[in-house]
């Protein structure tokens, strides 16, 4: 029956102990005796134990009249998403302390500590834990990013964006990735990141992200790229003022920008047209006014000459006030 059934002897043994498979009867020497009824349950037990039951389990929905198999296919369904992500964390552990290349046991031991520390409830053992990680045994990168995607507290956040920039270029691959992510605010985090890490990668990111459908990212991207003197981040900074999102930010970094003269006579054009292109908004013309004062060159003077005759009288004085002071420097 063993060699037929592809069940063990001992197996069978078992499910007579347990009831589940009563021989129909016995030799004169007292082996068993297994009928086609027999086998048919058999199988029926090792089909439902694939399906993750129990022997119990069994035995109650080949027995019990009243048993619902929906209810149970349910919590087996249940216990093996538990069961597959308690797995699919463990191997996300292992494959990360792999990354870090431990020498001994030692490092084992520490980059476990290190990764605990990370998924910690307390904020201050998570910034402890990305500060140190680029003393003691390195963090994987992976883990770090996931931890600055994720990271809430604006303190911690900032250590992992530091701990990221440590790392370098090999963290760009999964922030990049996340500027997809459908989730605000890891995009943004995304970008955040990415916006730390030195080198022409980087600011190649920082360049595609100016075409990010997210506004946000867009906005981040050209502070940053206006920061490391990206003319690509020009009309983004121009719509921030006219927005008046961080827009004090985005002049500060006009003003970068143009210490470049070729680059201000630009910016100051940009600034202008964007004037006379019918911005109606007091406020935002104000603003747009403001913005040329840090802008060196005769371009911005000439500009703000003329709109120190603007109709709108906020306007008018803020150029005027702005000539005042180029003029005393």
């Amino acid at each position: 029956m063993a060699r037929r059934s592809g069940v063990s002897a001992r197996m069978l043994r078992h499910y007579d102990s347990l009831g589940l498979v009563r021989p129909t009867g016995r030799t004169g020497a007292g082996y068993r005796e297994y009928s086609g009824e027999d086998i048919r349950r058999i199988f029926h037990i090792e089909s439902l134990r694939s399906l993750g039951l129990s022997l119990r389990e069994v035995g109650r929905a080949l027995d019990d009249p009243d048993f619902r198999p929906s209810e149970l296919v349910d919590d087996i369904i249940h216990r093996t998403r538990e069961r597959i992500a308690a797995e699919t964390e463990l191997l996300t552990r292992l494959r990360r302390i792999d990354a870090a290349e431990p020498a001994g046991w030692e490092d084992v031991l520490q980059t476990v500590a290190l990764l605990h520390a990370l998924g910690s409830e307390s904020a201050g053992r998570r910034q402890l834990a990305a500060l140190t990680s680029a003393e003691r045994v390195p963090v994987p990168v992976e883990a770090l990013v996931e931890a600055v995607l994720s990271e809430t507290d604006p303190n911690v956040a900032g250590a992992l964006r530091w701990a990221l920039a440590q790392s370098g270029d090999v963290a760009l691959p999964p922030l990049a990735e996340a500027l997809g992510s459908p989730l605000a605010e890891v995009r943004e985090r995304a970008v955040r990141s990415i916006a730390e890490i030195p080198g022409d990668e980087a600011i190649a990111l920082l360049r595609d992200a100016l075409a990010n459908p997210d506004i946000v990212v867009r906005r981040r991207a050209a502070l940053a790229l206006g920061a490391r003197g990206g003319a690509d981040a020009v009309p983004t900074l121009i719509d921030m003022i006219v927005d008046e999102a961080n827009d004090t930010d985005a002049a500060d970094a006009l003003s970068a920008l143009a210490t470049d003269p070729a680059l201000g006579d630009q910016i100051a054009a940009r600034l202008v047209g964007r004037l006379a292109s019918g911005t109606s908004e007091s406020s935002a013309r104000r603003r747009l006014t403001q913005a040329l004062a840090d802008i060196p060159g005769n371009t911005a003077s000439r500009a703000l000459a003329d709109l120190s005759h603007d109709e709108d009288r906020a306007v008018a004085l803020t150029a005027t006030y702005i000539l005042e002071l180029r003029s005393a420097r």
